[in-house]
């Protein structure tokens, strides 16, 4: 082979790596932004990355393109590794054409995600575009839908994980919304489907980017991303972090971390840890933490629907995933929220082999006019189908409330709990002892000369006889009743006894989740 032809392949490729040249890369770090390549970089292991398709061009001559036909096309996609497993990755070049997507450069992200469905890895996408290229019309349309295809395809099958660091508008957001996990970066992350100028246009409302799509504001209030960074560097970090909880496709387990049985902690201070006034609060996240490995809990979806905790955490270096009432927010109740949170998370981690803990202290559903009229009816159903659904290991820990229909839907024996334990504090219930008084006693605490006297009389009975977790375990409907101290031990031999439990679910198309 002659030296011109590796001098020629040498100068395509510096010109590749170079994307929309010096100048837009010195634009796009003055907006406080990294480039395609420096993500990758941060993304994956040391020089693990294999590029595919860095000669791709775009075919197209209308409106001037065909004098800016960039190597990549303006969407840099490959393979990697982090912590030494195998990933697939597509990353948008600001750089290049505002990062616009096109049909050449559709068909790259195609093709990675179709590499990933062959070989059972995970797919992360990293979003930086201004949208669809005008210039190619209904062909960059086209390159949507196709994504948008392989993203439903894909799902359940390997986990699909978006970082959306720049902009992200119109039809370009279905694609990370399909995905299973959404990370954006205060500041420099917008995800819109339509920008304040249209909506000022046709409604009148004057609204900021950020105030619209900004990080803070999906992480808040619509939910649509689960995790808020401060910068680029820690969003990278956090994605790989989430990446050693999860399997790299639906047929593998969770990693494994080793346990050493003799570090066990000393949990003692568990036996005190609910208070003995029922209605005061306390905070989940500390129990968490401390039946869990150290430092293991990651938390998803932290600032949304706070009532209820998701996340991942290991037991004796087992991943799990949590999900658990928040006693200090609502008194850690059951609205429409927290309901789709929680079963979004479930259904992520019964398509990856992941193992629930459900911690559970629930007083029922939120009530009220906004609630009903919204739809929590349906809501909570997709909770109670998502529990019902789940074929993996499921094992509740009822810490203390467990009312009504939420404690059916709160991975109740009845739905296929594997195993139910309950401290001696949970009470077990239709609903708390003040209101089951003043319906099943109304009468003859209106007769009573001392109506207060009569009616905490009558709460203190019905609390001993009712409130505790003996009647339920005297059914069977819970399995044992722990001192809390012996939480962790306890979890630890029944995943253990449960690890290889068969459950299956009848031969369907799919079922028809109340969507």
């Amino acid at each position: 082979m002659s030296k011109n032809k590796i001098e020629e392949l040498k100068k395509i490729k510096e010109e590749a790596l170079k994307g929309g040249g010096s100048d837009r890369i010195e634009a796009q770090h003055k907006r406080g932004k990294l480039t395609a390549r420096e993500r990758i970089d941060l993304l994956l292991d040391e020089e693990s990355f294999q590029e595919t398709d860095m000669f791709v061009r775009h075919q197209s001559s209308d409106f001037g393109l065909d004098k800016q036909r960039y190597y990549t096309d303006g969407v840099v996609t490959g393979t990697g590794k982090i912590d030494g497993r195998a990933v697939c990755v597509f990353s948008q070049d600001f750089t290049i054409l505002g990062g616009s997507l096109a049909e050449y450069y559709a068909k790259k992200i195609v093709k990675i995600m179709e590499l990933a469905l062959k070989i059972g890895v995970p797919i992360i996408g990293i979003n930086d575009s201004g949208g669809a290229r005008i210039q190619e019309g209904v062909l960059s349309l086209a390159g949507y839908a196709d994504i948008f295809l392989r993203n439903t395809l894909a799902s359940g099958v390997v986990p699909q994980i978006s970082a959306i660091v720049g902009p992200c508008a119109g039809g370009a957001v279905y694609s990370p919304a399909i995905t299973d996990f959404i990370f954006m970066v205060d500041k420099i992350s917008h995800m819109f489907i339509t920008g304040p100028n249209v909506i000022k246009a046709v409604t009148n409302e004057e609204v900021t980017f950020d105030e619209l799509g900004g990080a803070h504001t999906h992480g808040t209030k619509s939910g649509v991303s689960h995790f808020t960074c401060d910068n680029e560097i820690e969003c990278f970090q956090k994605i790989r972090k989430l990446i050693s909880y999860i399997p790299s496709n639906n047929l593998d387990d969770p990693p494994r971390y080793e346990h050493n049985e003799q570090e066990e902690k000393d949990l003692d201070e568990l036996n005190s840890f609910v208070p003995d006034n029922s209605n005061k609060p306390y905070d989940m996240k500390e129990l968490i933490s401390k039946i869990i490995d150290d430092d293991s809990f990651f938390e998803v979806h932290k600032e949304y629907a706070e009532n209820i905790i998701v996340g991942f955490g290991r037991i004796a270096g087992r991943s799990i995933g949590i999900i658990a009432n928040q006693p200090l927010v609502l008194a850690g109740v059951l609205c429409l929220n927290s309901s789709i949170k929680g079963a979004r998370f479930i259904r992520f981690c019964d398509a990856f082999n992941i193992p629930l803990l459900v911690l559970e202290d629930v007083p029922g559903f939120l009530p009220g006019t906004d609630q009903e009229w919204r739809g929590i009816i349906r809501s909570g159903a997709k909770l109670l189908y998502a529990f019902c659904e789940a074929t993996v290991p499921k094992i509740t820990v009822i810490v203390r409330k467990a009312y009504g229909g939420a404690y059916d839907v709160m991975n109740s024996k009845h739905v296929r709990g594997d195993i139910n334990l309950a401290w001696p504090s949970a009470e077990i219930a239709v609903m708390g002892a003040k209101g089951a008084v003043e319906i099943i006693f109304k009468n003859e605490i209106k007769k009573a000369k001392d109506k207060k006297k009569a009616l905490d009389e009558k709460v203190k009975e019905f609390t001993e006889k009712f409130a505790n977790p003996y009647l339920a375990a005297e059914r069977g409907f819970i399995d044992d009743i722990i001192e809390p101290k012996d939480t962790r031990k306890s979890l630890i031999k029944y995943y253990e006894l449960i690890e290889n439990k068969v459950d299956s679910n009848p031969s369907k198309k799919h079922g028809n989740i109340p969507l």
